[in-house]
């Protein structure tokens, strides 16, 4: 399920919701988890109420369901797999009224992002290039597109957060496609692109699963 999908189906449904993985009330995190960085996004007018994104961000070694879905996308594209990195959760909390029985409803969703490290072949210096310039000339625009979505998009003082390529430019990611740009706490980004080199290398930890809950909420 795409990102946007998500959101959509969050603002129907009631009730506890999981889109990808990671649930909504959720399973007891696992022994070791640690605090994630976190960062609440301001309440957002949607049809019958209101919703409130709060990103939580790893990266983590990812869990078993996450890990199948890699190989078998990778398999699909005639790729073989590297590597999985699971890079942050965004959590989804809706409150509001149903229209055919008007009385007060919260629901709420978690949605995991991950990376599949396939041998994906490299781009040229020169293509690599043009696709960040396009991101470049599209960047303000997305932001504010984004924002209209799951709230205001982040900033640290004054400075935007940057974008994110979930799959990186320089394997072929869109730079423009909305399910493939998140953002990203700048300490947080400084890791995902030291350790995506790893990751497409097949090396620890990315390349074994990791835990179904290794992060706590606070």
């Amino acid at each position: 399920m795409k990102l946007a999908g998500a959101v959509v189906l969050l603002v129907f449904l009631t009730g506890c919701a999981t889109t990808q993985g990671t649930g909504g009330s959720g399973p007891s995190p696992s022994p070791g988890a640690k605090p994630a960085v976190k960062k609440e996004l301001p309440w957002l007018n949607v049809p019958g109420g209101r919703m409130k994104t709060t990103l939580f961000y790893g990266p983590w070694q990812c869990r078993r369901e996450f890990m199948n879905g890699c190989q078998r996308e990778c398999a699909s594209e005639g790729h073989t797999l590297k590597g999985c990195m699971w890079l942050a959760d965004f959590k989804f909390d809706w409150e509001g009224s149903l229209v055919v029985l008007p009385v007060p409803v919260k629901a709420g969703s978690r949605y995991g992002i991950y990376h599949c490290c396939c041998n994906y072949t490299e781009l040229s210096k020169e293509d690599t290039r043009a696709a960040r310039k396009k991101w470049e000339g599209k960047r303000e625009s997305f932001r504010r597109g984004w924002s209209e979505k799951f709230g205001t998009w982040p900033e640290k003082g004054d400075v935007s957060w940057p974008g994110h390529h979930v799959r990186d430019l320089k394997h072929g990611g869109d730079p423009v496609d909305p399910n493939n740009v998140i953002p990203a706490e700048p300490d947080v980004h400084e890791i995902f692109n030291e350790q995506y080199p790893a990751c497409y290398d097949g090396k620890s930890p990315w390349n074994t699963v990791g835990p179904d809950l290794p992060y706590t909420d606070n």
